[in-house]
């Protein structure tokens, strides 16, 4: 039988392995621009395609957890104001050795929480009221102890890199598509109207699936960083069932988050659209009877 370790290691190394694809993609669309428009530069473009992916981590990443935060209409919650929550994260925190991170509050009956920001020494746990309210002490622990996990795992980085990346994909099919659509058209005016619409449909596919790939592989990444936080967490409370009761109670809980949407779907820690339509289909979480099983195997 798998222990957390087991656990924590097959996690890591299925994340590496989807973040390489999210590299491919992007080389395949850079590579495919340059060869199309410019035969012979393919390489070229893929390089300018990777640099401006990781300008774009590197510069919007410092802001994610600001930007989150604003979204989710969070408020920052004083020690006075809530004792209680403040000595659970600082327990916790003492006992994994990480540095405390801020505690902000959504005003929502939902039962949801989240971890955000770019390192351990600049991190944020946003709790809503109706987690805090409704969850035992061991079982709210247990939901400090994942989204702990998820800051000490450098989950809240690389998801911000990944969404990053989604970003730029789209934005590159769509760069593709419209340069589709120009060089066709000057190619027509040349004779060449077959290329042309060769060209064309072949950007209208790298602009309807690029997107959509994309979109998939970030889905993957969060359900393989929920399975290591839900692991990290064990191990940092080593008490597993206090965790797979939280989420037995989260998922009973069929109240929709009215902060949440689909770009912040995926940092909560089970998904906070419940119904809301085609929420399923691109679902970033695990299913919760899935986690709850491998929690109770541990």
């Amino acid at each position: 039988m798998p222990n957390i370790y087991d656990h924590i290691q097959k996690n890591k190394r299925s994340t590496a392995i989807i973040i390489i694809l999210f590299v491919a993609i992007i080389s395949l669309i850079g590579f495919t621009m340059g060869e199309i428009y410019d035969p012979g530069y393919g390489l070229f473009y893929t390089s300018i395609a990777l640099i401006f992916s990781g300008a774009s981590s590197f510069v919007s990443f410092y802001n994610s957890d600001k930007i989150v935060l604003r979204i989710s209409r969070a408020k920052e919650v004083p020690f006075a104001s809530n004792e209680y929550l403040h000595n659970l994260v600082d327990n916790l925190c003492i006992a994994s050795g990480l540095p405390k991170p801020k505690i902000y509050m959504i005003d929502d009956t939902a039962m949801n929480a989240f971890a955000t920001g770019r390192d351990p020494n600049h991190s944020v746990i946003c709790f809503t009221s109706g987690i805090v309210d409704k969850l035992e002490k061991r079982e709210l622990e247990g939901v400090i102890a994942h989204e702990l996990s998820h800051i000490q795992n450098f989950d809240i980085r690389l998801m911000s890199i990944v969404s990053i990346l989604v970003g730029t994909i789209t934005l590159m099919a769509d760069w593709f598509t419209r340069g589709a659509l120009y060089g066709g058209r000057r190619r027509s005016s040349s004779g060449g109207s077959q290329v042309s619409g060769i060209i064309f449909i072949v950007g209208i596919i790298f602009l309807l699936l690029s997107p959509l790939i994309a979109t998939l592989i970030k889905a993957a990444v969060s359900k393989k960083r929920e399975f290591l936080a839900d692991s990290s967490a064990a191990l940092m409370t080593r008490y597993p069932l206090a965790l797979a009761n939280a989420l037995r109670k989260l998922s009973q809980d069929h109240e929709i988050l009215e902060a949440a949407n689909g770009a912040t779907a995926h940092m909560y820690i089970s998904n906070p659209l419940k119904n809301k339509f085609l929420s399923q289909l691109f679902n970033t979480h695990p299913p919760i009877e899935e986690r709850i099983r491998r929690l109770e195997t541990m």
